[in-house]
């Protein structure tokens, strides 16, 4: 079983994790959206190495055959990616993959393909984007948590430090963050905060 970090940090790009990882984050999604491959390549390459340096854990979001290329070891998988990933090359790689979910049939469907994780959100309302599923809630945390068993689950959505005791008593292994952070008039400051919230709930 993947032993996750209960702060899981996700950036857009790296130069925000070239500025946050050395402070002292251990897990970290890159996730990079309508930018050229070679760019693309650039920054996932870059990314690796610093995770390397700090002894963090690196996951890629959705570009599972650069990762391949690249020696990366942790993807991130969304739905429609699952559908032309090959997973069977990610596991001959060692590749490991965590899953998103947002209903019961994605959850179902996500733990049949043996993830690392699976994450679920909206946890609660999130400024981020769009987003065509509610606010899941942590009853949905704990529904989720007795169906997935051994496999660790993340929250996502909505996310902030004074959530989190509700968030893991629910069953969440991890919380993951993006816009508490990116957000914040001083990202560094608040990642601090937010590793600070989060170092008693190592397992």
């Amino acid at each position: 079983m993947t032993q996750l970090d209960p702060f899981y940090l996700i950036v857009g790009d790296v130069a925000q994790l070239e500025r946050l990882v050395p402070l002292g984050v251990r897990l970290v999604q890159l996730r990079i959206k309508s930018l050229p491959e070679a760019d693309v390549r650039r920054q996932i390459a870059r990314a690796r190495d610093i995770c390397t340096a700090h002894r963090a854990r690196l996951v890629v979001n959705d570009y599972w055959e650069i990762a391949l290329d690249l020696h990366c070891d942790f993807v991130h998988l969304g739905q429609e990616d699952m559908d032309s990933a090959d997973l069977a090359a990610l596991r001959r790689a060692g590749v490991r993959y965590g899953l998103s979910t947002h209903d019961e049939a994605e959850l179902e469907r996500a733990l049949a393909l043996g993830p690392a994780y699976v994450a679920l959100g909206p946890v609660y309302p999130t400024r981020l984007k769009q987003m065509k599923w509610a606010a899941q809630g942590l009853d949905r945390v704990r529904d989720w948590k007795a169906r997935a068993g051994a496999t660790p689950l993340v929250g996502i959505g909505g996310l902030t430090p004074e959530r989190l005791p509700s968030l893991f008593a629910a069953g969440a292994a991890s919380a993951a963050v993006v816009t508490d952070i990116q957000q914040a008039p001083d990202p560094e400051a608040r990642c601090r905060e937010w590793l600070a919230a989060t170092r008693e709930y190592l397992r």
